[in-house]
């Protein structure tokens, strides 16, 4: 545990009531030295209401006694009114009596400390307070519940008992002894790389959901690319005018479609042109159409959309615009069910939009999440797995050329080293563990 004792403020500043987080062994003897009524001796888990000894104000002061607090230390949380000045008075009383402005993530970085939760269920509160739909909801629900950790402690168990085999053997390899069978081996061995396989694959939905599905708006210039991105975003986002080539570069904005996020992407139109910032737009147009996990073609006219190259695979969705001026009594095709994935809209009247947006969710394919799922939303949980990967795939490939046991069994062991770094089981380093709470709420 920690020697020293911290405080921060747990809630957003302006709020009504404001809670303010007090941890460390000191705790409770320095939030009694700031209250008139005695909490010295009080039990864990329960609730004072008391005065502050400079009268500033009446709190609510809960207690938990070490190990049962969320960092496993004794903790204190103080209830006041949210005024500025009272919040700032609390702190600065805390201060006085020995306590420390925490760092960001700090309170969270003592639970891992002290053996509260791994690493991945620490991340996963970050994942929490930031989540903005449902689906990124119950990802950081699952992790916070430690259903990755279950997962991962199921393919740790798999490979110890392997390499315990393998190193076995080692000792009685003078003795011509032999405890594991190759083929059993192997195939215990695909197992594991088939349940990594399954974790690496899920980070594609995983990062989606985290961080919105991007869809590139492609068209030649003036075909209503701009007036499209603000008819889904609700507002006058990107400027729209008649005169070809005012999108000079990317906007991006986000919008919330069936609980989705979707990041949409207006881009210079694609034409010919002698305009080098033209030019540049419209290579940034080209490198959106690349990045984005689903493309919108646009055209004002059928059949004449453009002609851009589109990685295999990727979800391509064909609109034709300004039907409301091109097809003025053809209103039907707004409410036909589109053919060839070719849809009519107007992004003036709003007519096609519907079509349109459950076009985009379809393409999206974001299955249903509940909070028992394990999907991997981590870019760094994904490095870890990858890494894990490779290593297990060179000991499938030194079991199937019959290479020595020693030698199989150390990229087992760097496979368990791999996934360890995800928990944060083999992780020692100060710098690395400061560098994953950094970007935590100051009060967490």
């Amino acid at each position: 545990m920690s020697s020293d004792t911290i405080c921060a403020l747990a809630t957003a500043s302006g709020g009504a009531i404001a809670v303010i987080r007090v941890s460390g062994p000191k705790a409770i003897e320095i939030t009694n030295a700031i209250v008139i009524k005695d909490i010295s001796k009080a039990k864990s888990a329960t609730l004072h209401y008391t005065e502050l000894t400079d009268n500033v104000d009446y709190v609510l002061i809960s207690v938990f006694r070490a190990p049962h607090s969320y960092t496993g230390e004794d903790t204190t949380e103080i209830s006041s009114h949210g005024g500025y000045y009272i919040t700032q008075q609390i702190l600065s009383m805390l201060q006085e009596h020995g306590a420390r402005m925490a760092l960001p993530g700090e309170f969270t970085q003592r639970s891992f400390m002290n053996g509260k939760m791994d690493l991945s269920q620490a991340e996963s509160v970050a994942d929490l307070i930031a989540a903005t739909n449902k689906a990124t909801h119950n990802m950081a629900m699952s992790q916070l519940r430690g259903n990755f950790r279950k997962d991962l402690e199921d393919l740790r168990q798999k490979l110890l008992k392997l390499t315990s085999l393998l190193e076995l053997e080692l000792d009685f390899s003078d003795q011509d002894i032999t405890f594991t069978d190759r083929e059993q081996v192997l195939q215990t061995a695909q197992v594991i790389l088939k349940q990594i396989n399954q974790l690496r694959q899920s980070f594609k939905v995983g990062n989606a959901i985290k961080n919105g599905i991007s869809v590139a708006i492609i068209g030649a210039p003036n075909v209503g690319k701009s007036k499209l991105l603000n008819t889904f975003l609700h507002e006058e986002k990107a400027i729209v005018s008649n005169i070809k080539g005012t999108t000079r570069d990317t906007i991006e904005d986000v919008v919330q479609i069936h609980g989705t996020t979707f990041r949409f992407i207006d881009t210079a139109g694609i034409r010919k042109t002698k305009d080098q910032i033209e030019k540049m737009g419209i290579e940034r147009s080209l490198q959106a159409a690349e990045r984005a996990d689903i493309i919108i073609l646009l055209t004002d006219k059928d059949n004449q959309f453009p002609d851009v190259r589109i990685p295999e695979g990727k979800p391509v969705l064909k609109v034709v615009n300004k039907c409301d001026m091109t097809l003025p009594s053809a209103s039907f095709l707004y409410h036909k069910m589109p053919t060839d994935n070719i849809y009519h809209i107007s992004a003036i009247t709003g007519d096609g939009m519907e079509r349109l947006t459950e076009g985009l969710v379809r393409a999206a394919a974001i299955p249903e999440i509940n909070e028992n799922d394990t999907i991997v939303t981590n870019v760094r949980h994904f490095q870890a797995l990858n890494k894990a990967h490779g290593s297990l795939m060179r000991a499938i490939k030194s079991i199937r050329q019959e290479v020595p046991n020693d030698l199989v069994a150390q990229d087992l062991r760097e496979c368990l080293h791999h996934l360890g770094e995800i928990t944060g089981g083999t992780i020692t380093s100060d710098e690395v563990l400061q560098n994953i709470f950094r970007n935590f709420c100051v009060g967490k």
